[in-house]
């Protein structure tokens, strides 16, 4: 059945050039029109009433997929991380994740980088690509094998797939449930330094370098890591960064009391570092901001602090938290966006994640302003594990198309 033409006006429209009224035609489920238009004759008309019309969000590098969850937070494509039970290193797992959330919610596979993800013999990358997957990815770990990474990374440049990697040296990190500093020391949590993030980035930016592989680390959560990526971007390193809200928003602070929706991986480092994360959110040097979606049941999280396992479940406060941002003046609107949408979409190879002629017809209606709380036993997500949990916020998604058909809220 041929989809009926969308226009939907009255709203202040997100570009990557500000904010400003207009409206957005929608044609055959991609963007026909933006800006100063009229609906026309035989329109479906839907009026924004003077809110955001924004990009649909494009989540970049979540383990679960919850289609509720994920509307909720005006989410309408996915990166999934390869770590699933078996893990995303076939090409028939590849392509049956490519159509599981379809027709309302896209999600976009990445590769397991290795067999198994155990870091030992790159797996079948190229056959995957053509089952549908858009990335590369090392999954929860990073490969410690040095010559295993830059074959990755050298066959990752030959097929021009971005190599997604997970950026905290095992060998430093072990099972550390925490970052060493005072907090570790009066809770008696096991804990590893922070420079088990800069020397496992040090050696992916020098390969990266060497190879010219396109390199994604998923979060970089302190200061002498953003300091890292600064330089390798000043050189010319085709690196890009990113980041979830956790590490913005909460220090290690956050775990006192033991409280295991604080237990993140990797773990919540210092007030000094957090605030190197908003300056680097600020200056641009991060690129994408995630939700790290990764729900967590009590049998899972209702365990002493060192042996719950980490994981936040984030999709439906990815948005409210990043908006955080835009009203604390850190960025503005367009580059919240931009961090949400428009970079994972180009990350990925998918035409998403902007309000373009020719684009994907995922749109959001926001209303910046509509408050509510955070309430983990109200969560749309298969569980309620986030570390905002009671925390009031603004920002709600009102109204949702994907492909310019709607999504029931």
């Amino acid at each position: 059945m041929k989809q009926r033409t969308l226009t939907i006006t009255g709203g202040k429209l997100v570009t990557g050039e500000g904010v400003a009224p207009g409206a957005v035609r929608c044609v055959d489920g991609l963007i026909d029109a933006v800006g100063d238009i009229a609906a026309q004759d035989g329109d479906e008309i839907f009026d924004a009433g003077g809110k955001l019309v924004a990009p649909g969000l494009v989540d970049l590098g979540v383990f679960a997929i919850d289609k509720p969850a994920f509307h909720f937070g005006g989410i309408t494509r996915a990166g999934l991380m390869p770590d699933a039970d078996p893990p995303l290193d076939h090409p028939a797992r590849v392509r049956f994740a490519a159509q599981s959330g379809k027709p309302d919610f896209w999600v976009h596979p990445l590769a397991a980088a290795t067999a198994g993800l155990a870091g030992e013999s790159l797996s079948e990358i190229a056959l995957m690509r053509e089952a549908g997957a858009k990335a590369i990815a090392t999954g929860r770990k990073w490969i410690a094998d040095s010559g295993v990474m830059l074959r990755l990374m050298q066959y990752a440049a030959m097929l021009d797939m971005v190599v997604i990697a997970h950026a905290e040296d095992s060998a430093i990190a072990g099972n550390a449930a925490a970052t060493a500093g005072e907090m570790a020391t009066r809770l008696g949590i096991p804990s590893a330094p922070k420079q088990a993030e800069t020397l496992a980035l040090a050696r992916d930016i020098a390969l990266a370098e060497m190879t010219g592989a396109r390199l994604h680390v998923r979060q970089i959560t302190t200061a002498q890591g953003l300091a890292l990526v600064r330089e390798a971007k000043a050189r010319g390193v085709g690196i890009t960064a990113g980041v979830t809200p956790a590490h913005f928003m909460l220090s290690d602070l956050a775990m006192a009391e033991f409280r295991t929706f604080a237990r993140l991986s990797p773990p919540l480092r210092s007030e000094e570092d957090r605030q190197a994360v908003i300056a680097a959110l600020g200056d641009g040097t991060i690129d994408v901001v995630s939700s790290g979606h990764d729900p967590r049941g009590p049998e899972d999280k209702n365990l002493p602090f060192a042996d719950a396992a980490s994981g936040m479940a984030g999709a439906e406060t990815l948005l409210a938290m990043v908006l955080t941002l835009v009203r604390d003046e850190v960025i503005d609107m367009p580059r919240a966006f931009a961090l949400m949408a428009q970079n994972p979409a180009q990350l990925l190879g998918v035409e998403a994640g902007a309000l373009d002629m020719g684009a994907e017809a995922d749109i959001a209606i926001i209303d910046a302003e509509a408050p509510w709380v955070v309430d983990s036993r109200k969560m749309a997500a298969s569980a309620g594990n986030t570390p905002f949990d009671r925390q009031p916020v603004q920002g709600r998604v009102t109204a949702l198309w994907k492909g310019g058909a709607a999504i029931a809220l």
